[in-house]
């Protein structure tokens, strides 16, 4: 696993809490729940990509594709 991943999912989580904290300071706290939201999809597609390619070497590992 690459420290880049880890890097970016930090980096995505550090400004989606600085955004939620402005919004929620301006008085918009359901758009702040979908920028969480919205923050928290795109973390899952990274990690359902990374997942995806384990799968793949594994499956090359042993011929089982």
């Amino acid at each position: 696993m690459d420290v880049e991943i880890i890097l970016k999912i930090a980096s995505i989580g550090v400004l989606i809490a600085v955004a939620c904290q402005v919004l929620k300071q301006a008085g918009k706290e359901e758009i702040a729940t979908l920028v969480s939201l919205a923050g928290l999809i795109v973390v899952l597609v990274m990690i359902v990509d990374m997942i995806s390619e384990l799968f793949t070497s594994v499956g090359n590992m042993f011929y089982l594709f």
